[in-house]
């Protein structure tokens, strides 16, 4: 399961996944994830718009990585673009009210740093 990132600025990062977030895709880029939410005061976009099935596994690891993201002083957003499917799932859970998600990658960006 493919897992990049781009340092789009100073302190803004883009990680971008694709494929399914189930239990074997979540599973496999775990740590990867793990390590490249790590830095302190870290702004990043998470790119969702690649990913095809997002299960409840896949929720856990976004929220505890945007979590320890948060506890260092940093911030993430989640990034759908016209992913419908994942869209409705975020919606679905509330996660919005935890962390902000949008369709659009400037505004996307710019909540990042916000």
């Amino acid at each position: 399961m493919p897992i990049e990132f781009h340092e789009v600025s100073d302190g803004l990062r883009r990680i971008a996944i694709s494929g399914r977030l189930d239990i074997p895709g979540t599973d496999e880029i775990a740590i990867r994830f793990a390590a490249l939410s790590a830095a302190a005061n870290l702004r990043i976009v998470l790119d969702l718009t690649g990913v095809s099935f997002l299960g409840s596994i896949g929720i856990r690891s976004i929220i505890v990585n945007a979590k320890a993201v948060q506890q260092r002083g940093g911030r993430m957003v989640l990034l759908v673009g016209d992913n419908v499917a994942v869209s409705e799932t975020l919606h679905a859970t509330g996660l919005g009210s935890l962390i902000p998600i949008l369709s659009d990658n400037a505004a996307a960006e710019a909540a990042a740093l916000a």
